[in-house]
């Protein structure tokens, strides 16, 4: 007979503390957004009483549309890189899980090792290579370098996830005469619904929050994105910090939504996924 732990409170309690520290940071946006910038530095951690809208307006309305110009540019890079990376992942993943030999293996440890390495050591050769085919401080050559940098992840999870697709429904397409691409298309890949939804859950929040390379690739001058805006709003001798909350407020709903958006695919996708074609 099993008896109740001394430490039973322990659990609860930690996980009580670990939430309230990952919580007081929103909790600090949510309660600065609505009010006056001269009430957040003298009680920053007080409830907008009254609430007003007021730093909102401020942002959105700004003469330079930092915010607009960056929501644009920012949503334009991150559908275009997700869409490409969950295509070639895909592709790419059912491509390695289905081969045999070897040389698969030693391909698809070269690309895990490719995780490995951060972005900003290989940020200097990026550019340079940019600058070399005319790409540099254009949209297109963020897109690129997203997508060379992730495809690694997503390779990995589609190739775990095609192993768990049986075979014979590939076989039994190819007996009937459909091609390599067909049987993908139209067998293999409604099936990995689960996995492109958790690609382009994960894909599109890490760019959507990437700063440093559309801060180095695009420029300040040419281009921003909704985080690099954050940064061009803080300067050096910034004090309005009701425009910075609400700025930050105002970049994390478009991902928030498109994050509870594509959740709620990845648990139909979990149900019937895997019998539904």
């Amino acid at each position: 007979m099993n008896r109740p732990s001394n430490f039973a409170w322990f659990r609860p309690v930690a996980a009580l503390f670990v939430a309230s520290v990952f919580f007081l940071p929103l909790y600090l946006v949510l309660v600065n957004v609505f009010k006056p910038g001269g009430d957040i530095t003298e009680h920053p951690v007080s409830l907008p009483i009254p609430p007003t809208l007021s730093s909102i307006d401020q942002v959105l309305s700004r003469p330079d549309h930092l915010f607009w110009y960056g929501l644009v540019n920012s949503v334009e890079v991150t559908a275009l890189s997700i869409t490409v990376l969950t295509v070639i992942s895909a592709m790419l993943g059912h491509y390695l899980a289905r081969a045999k030999g070897a040389w698969a293996k030693g391909v698809m440890v070269m690309l895990l090792c490719g995780l490995m390495i951060p972005p900003a050591v290989i940020l200097e050769p990026v550019t340079e290579v940019l600058r070399a085919v005319g790409l540099m401080t254009t949209v297109p050559g963020l897109v690129l370098v997203n997508v060379g940098y992730y495809v690694p992840f997503g390779v990995f999870v589609f190739a775990g996830f095609v192993k768990t697709i049986p075979i014979d429904l590939e076989e039994a397409a190819a007996l009937d005469g459909a091609g390599s691409l067909r049987v993908f298309w139209q067998v293999v890949f409604p099936l990995m619904r689960p996995a492109s939804a958790s690609v382009l859950i994960f894909l599109g929040v890490w760019i959507w929050n990437d700063f440093l390379n559309p801060l180095i690739i695009l420029g300040p001058a040419d281009g921003t994105t909704v985080t690099v805006g954050i940064y061009r709003a803080i300067g050096e001798h910034q004090s309005d910090f009701g425009a910075v909350f609400a700025l930050m407020f105002l970049v994390t709903l478009p991902i928030l939504i498109f994050y509870l958006a594509f959740q709620s695919h990845f648990v139909k996708g979990l149900v019937g996924g895997a019998t539904k074609g």
